[in-house]
């Protein structure tokens, strides 16, 4: 029995043109942590077998995920849709491109202890290769171009990540050096806290945390934030606390397979976003930054030539 259930207040509505249903599962993975009840069951349901659902109609789709057509109708208003027939449409564009583009392994399938590595990797690669398909459809480039427009004015960089989040943010500020930028990385609360203290106008901090839930990074963006410093969040949930407080979100995609939960599926997906804020910014400030890349680079030149001649 389907009972009756409502978006959340406050949960994201998704803003999508009928016209362009790219990333449509990528929106639903996304949105899926901020339904609850009979929504998250169609939800669920939707993700298990995207091409089925593309294939049923409302009275199936409600039927094969315990729920009414009514609670379809809203589900679908929920992802950004005006109803069923958009919403099919859109899933079955995107099936349809994953199946050209060579993709469709099974990536839901538990990869078992005796599964040849040939099988491994063919998962592996199509896990990567969705993510990086769906962080593409999920991110909003003039965000992108907000945060690179306010790292290349900035006077100072301060990045802040907990565990795995703290090694991507650690690529992020090893690349920004290399071009000229003061960027330092905090993984320890009580030195990043400390260092946030002193950011100001002019200053971006920016938050790395899968789910948008770590308390560390959170505190650390927050203090940041209180200063006056330009914000930044890069995480999986357009909802979370991360993503509130920050001036800027970059939503990244993941996707779960065995041994990979989708706080370490994520850093691919993560490093990637990073790397495009990188080059934009690099392209910001492209005299400097080519000058800065020259020097870095000749002063480790040396150490190089060394290895090679004992080599």
């Amino acid at each position: 029995m389907d009972h009756e259930v409502h978006v959340p207040v406050g949960a994201a509505v998704v803003d999508v043109d009928a016209a362009d249903r790219r990333g449509v599962l990528a929106r639903v993975r996304a949105g899926t942590g901020e339904l609850t009840g009979a929504l998250r069951r169609v939800a669920e349901h939707v993700l298990s077998d995207p091409e089925a659902a593309a294939r049923s109609t409302i009275v199936e789709l409600a039927e094969r995920s315990g729920t009414s057509p009514a609670t379809i109708t809203r589900f679908c208003r929920a992802m950004g849709f005006e109803g069923y027939a958009d919403l099919r449409l859109g899933i079955a564009a995107e099936t349809g491109r994953a199946r050209s583009a060579g993709w469709t392994v099974d990536i839901g399938r538990e990869i078992q202890p005796g599964d040849p590595l040939e099988r491994v990797l063919g998962q592996i690669m199509a896990a990567d290769t969705r993510a990086m398909h769906d962080t593409a459809a999920l991110l909003d480039l003039a965000e992108v171009e907000r945060a690179a427009v306010a790292i290349a004015r900035a006077s100072r960089v301060d990045i802040f990540g907990a565990s795995g989040s703290a090694l991507v943010g650690a690529e992020m500020q090893f690349s920004l050096h290399r071009i000229g930028v003061a960027a330092w990385v905090w993984s320890d609360v009580h030195e990043g806290l400390a260092s946030a203290a002193l950011l100001g106008p002019g200053d971006v901090a920016l938050g790395v945390s899968h789910t948008g839930q770590t308390r560390e990074t959170i505190e650390m963006l927050a203090e940041a934030g209180s200063r006056g410093a330009t914000t930044v969040a890069v995480t999986g949930f357009p909802r979370s606390p991360l993503a509130e407080l920050a001036d800027v979100v970059l939503l990244t995609a993941s996707q779960a397979t065995t041994f990979r939960p989708d706080a370490l599926s994520a850093r691919h997906p993560q490093l990637v976003v990073l790397d495009l804020l990188y080059i934009a910014v690099a392209q910001r400030t492209h005299d400097r930054a080519h000058a800065a890349f020259l020097r870095t680079a000749q002063a480790v030149d040396g150490h190089k030539a060394a290895k090679q001649a004992t080599a």
